[in-house]
Protein backbone atom coordinates (compact mmCIF):
# COMPACT_ATOMS: atom_id res chain seq x y z
CA UNK A 1 0.00 0.00 0.00
CA UNK A 2 2.93 2.28 0.63
CA UNK A 3 3.93 1.99 -3.05
CA UNK A 4 0.49 3.20 -4.16
CA UNK A 5 0.82 6.16 -1.82
CA UNK A 6 4.21 7.06 -3.29
CA UNK A 7 3.21 6.50 -6.93
CA UNK A 8 -0.50 5.96 -7.59
CA UNK A 9 -0.09 5.84 -11.40
CA UNK A 10 -1.64 2.67 -12.88
CA UNK A 11 -2.69 1.09 -16.13
CA UNK A 12 -6.03 -0.75 -16.01
CA UNK A 13 -6.92 -3.14 -18.81
CA UNK A 14 -10.41 -4.37 -19.59
CA UNK A 15 -10.66 -7.18 -22.08
CA UNK A 16 -13.15 -9.41 -23.80
CA UNK A 17 -11.62 -12.33 -25.68
CA UNK A 18 -13.30 -15.27 -27.42
CA UNK A 19 -12.08 -18.66 -26.13
CA UNK A 20 -10.40 -19.38 -29.48
CA UNK A 21 -8.98 -15.80 -29.70
CA UNK A 22 -10.90 -15.21 -32.96
CA UNK A 23 -12.48 -12.07 -31.53
CA UNK A 24 -11.11 -9.61 -29.01
CA UNK A 25 -11.56 -6.16 -27.53
CA UNK A 26 -9.14 -4.40 -25.20
CA UNK A 27 -9.37 -1.03 -23.48
CA UNK A 28 -6.49 0.32 -21.43
CA UNK A 29 -6.98 3.29 -19.10
CA UNK A 30 -4.00 5.21 -17.73
CA UNK A 31 -4.73 7.04 -14.50
CA UNK A 32 -4.22 7.03 -10.76
CA UNK A 33 -5.59 4.98 -7.89
CA UNK A 34 -7.34 6.72 -5.04
CA UNK A 35 -8.43 4.89 -1.90
CA UNK A 36 -12.13 5.10 -1.06
CA UNK A 37 -12.37 6.08 2.61
CA UNK A 38 -16.12 6.71 2.94
CA UNK A 39 -17.51 3.70 4.87
CA UNK A 40 -20.91 3.83 3.17
CA UNK A 41 -19.37 3.87 -0.31
CA UNK A 42 -16.94 1.05 0.58
CA UNK A 43 -19.82 -1.08 1.86
CA UNK A 44 -21.80 -0.46 -1.34
CA UNK A 45 -18.85 -1.48 -3.54
CA UNK A 46 -18.19 -4.60 -1.45
CA UNK A 47 -21.89 -5.54 -1.57
CA UNK A 48 -21.88 -5.16 -5.33
CA UNK A 49 -18.80 -7.38 -5.59
CA UNK A 50 -20.37 -10.10 -3.41
CA UNK A 51 -23.45 -10.02 -5.65
CA UNK A 52 -21.20 -10.31 -8.71
CA UNK A 53 -19.47 -13.38 -7.24
CA UNK A 54 -22.85 -15.00 -6.68
CA UNK A 55 -24.55 -13.94 -9.93
CA UNK A 56 -21.62 -14.86 -12.19
CA UNK A 57 -20.76 -17.98 -10.18
CA UNK A 58 -17.16 -16.83 -9.78
CA UNK A 59 -14.92 -19.39 -8.10
CA UNK A 60 -14.63 -19.18 -4.32
CA UNK A 61 -10.86 -19.21 -4.91
CA UNK A 62 -11.19 -15.55 -5.90
CA UNK A 63 -11.63 -14.84 -2.20
CA UNK A 64 -7.88 -15.44 -1.75
CA UNK A 65 -7.22 -12.21 -3.67
CA UNK A 66 -9.37 -10.35 -1.15
CA UNK A 67 -7.64 -11.72 1.93
CA UNK A 68 -10.28 -14.34 2.67
CA UNK A 69 -10.36 -18.12 2.60
CA UNK A 70 -12.48 -19.89 -0.03
CA UNK A 71 -14.15 -21.70 2.87
CA UNK A 72 -15.54 -18.39 4.16
CA UNK A 73 -18.83 -16.93 3.03
CA UNK A 74 -18.33 -14.13 0.47
CA UNK A 75 -20.60 -11.97 2.67
CA UNK A 76 -17.68 -11.65 5.11
CA UNK A 77 -16.14 -9.25 2.60
CA UNK A 78 -18.89 -6.75 3.42
CA UNK A 79 -18.69 -6.94 7.20
CA UNK A 80 -14.94 -7.03 7.66
CA UNK A 81 -12.37 -4.38 6.84
CA UNK A 82 -9.73 -6.68 5.32
CA UNK A 83 -10.46 -5.47 1.79
CA UNK A 84 -9.52 -1.99 0.67
CA UNK A 85 -11.53 -0.22 -2.03
CA UNK A 86 -9.80 1.89 -4.67
CA UNK A 87 -11.12 3.92 -7.56
CA UNK A 88 -9.51 4.98 -10.81
CA UNK A 89 -9.19 8.77 -11.07
CA UNK A 90 -7.43 11.33 -13.25
CA UNK A 91 -7.63 9.15 -16.37
CA UNK A 92 -5.09 10.69 -18.77
CA UNK A 93 -5.33 8.30 -21.69
CA UNK A 94 -7.64 5.63 -23.07
CA UNK A 95 -6.30 3.19 -25.65
CA UNK A 96 -8.61 0.69 -27.37
CA UNK A 97 -8.00 -2.25 -29.70
CA UNK A 98 -10.59 -4.39 -31.43
CA UNK A 99 -10.49 -6.85 -34.29
CA UNK A 100 -13.10 -6.47 -37.03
Amino acid sequence: MELFSQNPAVSVEIENVAPDMSAYKFVTLLGKLSEVTDDERKRAVKSHFVKLISDKKISENSLYALGHSPTESPEKIIGEDRTMVWKLVDVKEIVALKNA
